[in-house]
């Protein structure tokens, strides 16, 4: 039986179909057939347009994001796909925050919709800190298929393992 590290959560008639492709071999060409695209965005500036425009379409209230880029340091061995943060700091008599949105790069060779969910992911951070119903329901709003694509996520970082890839 295959371990689905990534799917855990999921219920077991899921694992199973997803175990099935495994064991004939399908599983790429699943993904394949699902995301045939891969997207334009592979700099650290078009990253940051990316994610403000996506930042202006649903989250105009908001705090600003100061930075966004693609970080090499980031990866699965640390669970992380992306980062937010806000780093505090006083100027002069002044409070000043920066907002930061940081994805792993391994989404730099992924399906647009990958990339699409991981910035809506982190966006949706600056409103709900928690993972609650409220944080998936603003995910749901910005990406209608939030759900459908974040499971496909999980078996494309499975299938990545599979391929043996860091």
């Amino acid at each position: 039986m295959t371990a689905l590290k990534y799917l855990q959560a999921y219920p077991a008639a899921l694992q199973e179909q997803v175990r099935q492709l495994i064991a004939n071999d399908q599983l790429g060409a699943y993904l394949e057939q699902r995301y045939p695209e891969r997207h334009t965005v592979q700099s650290d500036k078009a990253l940051y347009a990316y994610a403000l425009a996506l930042k202006q379409e649903h989250l105009r209230n908001a705090p600003s994001i100061d930075k966004v880029l693609f970080d090499n340091r980031l990866d699965l061995t640390h669970r992380a796909l992306g980062l937010h943060t806000t780093i505090s700091r006083v100027q002069g008599g002044n409070l000043k925050s920066k907002k930061e949105i940081r994805i792993a790069s391994l989404f730099k060779e992924a399906a647009p919709q990958f990339l699409r969910m991981i910035v809506v992911h982190e966006l949706a951070h600056f409103k709900e800190s928690d993972h609650n119903k409220a944080f998936y329901k603003l995910c749901q709003y910005m990406m209608p298929d939030y759900h459908q694509v974040e499971f496909d996520l999980r078996v494309y970082l499975t299938w990545r393992d599979l391929q043996g890839k860091p």
